[in-house]
């Protein structure tokens, strides 16, 4: 039987040890982090995301800075935003809610937030120091990270494992894979183009299911000893059990 992590527990741990140090950190300084929300538009999804974001950071005494954009908000104007957020003291953290409207350059608006306070791990430099050794990043894309804090929390050895990322994206399958790669795991990548995916999930200790297309790998594949991780709630056609829950992603956020 393959292990199952409770990755709502594991949130709320989390959330209570957020919680006691924002608290001290008002005590002691009289300061409380603030963190920036931008969305543009009204997608429902992202509209999920950014209030649970924001109900967190309610929960554990963050100051949540709302910034509710429109749809057709020009590039220039948002560009400016993020310019506005990066110079006022009280914003610590900024997230711009990805996907953004097709009329945005994301790269350019990612870019464009101070890697100060770029808490999601999207800035170039961040994702750079990632990616080479010896090199450390200011801050992790949060899903990736949440990952391998479940990994560790749950008392799994990663160093010499051989792991499977199913998926590639920017968000999670690139840089989860490069996490484990520092965390000294022997890591491959499976995607929509790899020949013969279940072989390569055969031979996994660890898989992480990252990919947003339901029945990558057929189910029922892998060892009955691998641990296996669901990033995404619509992958779990692929039985991987063990799902990580949003609350982990949000709380991860906050602890940085």
């Amino acid at each position: 039987m393959a292990q199952i992590i409770d990755g709502k527990a594991i949130a709320a741990d989390i959330r209570r040890e957020v919680a006691a140090e924002v608290a001290a950190l008002s005590s002691t300084h009289n300061a409380v982090p603030g963190l920036a929300v931008v969305i543009v538009g009204s997608r429902k999804d992202s509209q999920t995301y950014v209030n649970m974001k924001r109900k967190a950071c309610a929960e554990v005494g963050i100051r949540s800075v709302d910034v509710d954009l429109p749809e057709d908000i020009s590039e220039a104007a948002l560009v400016a935003e993020v310019h506005r957020l990066n110079a006022d003291p009280a914003v610590h953290g900024i997230l711009v809610q990805l996907p953004l409207p097709k009329h945005i350059n994301e790269e350019k608006i990612l870019t464009e937030i101070s890697i100060e306070k770029d808490v999601d791990g999207f800035h170039p430099l961040n994702i750079g120091k990632l990616a080479m050794k010896g090199r450390e990043p200011l801050f992790v894309p949060c899903t990736p990270k949440g990952c391998m804090e479940l990994l560790s929390r749950s008392g799994v050895t990663v160093k010499g494992k051989r792991a499977v990322v199913v998926g590639r994206s920017n968000i999670v399958g690139l840089p989860v894979s490069l996490l484990l790669l520092k965390a000294d795991a022997t890591v491959s990548i499976v995607h929509s183009r790899t020949p013969d995916p279940e072989s390569i999930v055969r031979e996994a200790d660890i898989v992480i299911a990252a990919a947003g297309q339901a029945m990558m790998v057929s189910k029922g594949t892998g060892s009955s000893q691998a641990l296996r991780l669901s990033m995404l709630g619509r992958t779990r056609s692929m039985t991987l059990p063990g799902s990580l829950g949003t609350g982990l992603l949000v709380m991860w956020i906050l602890e940085r």
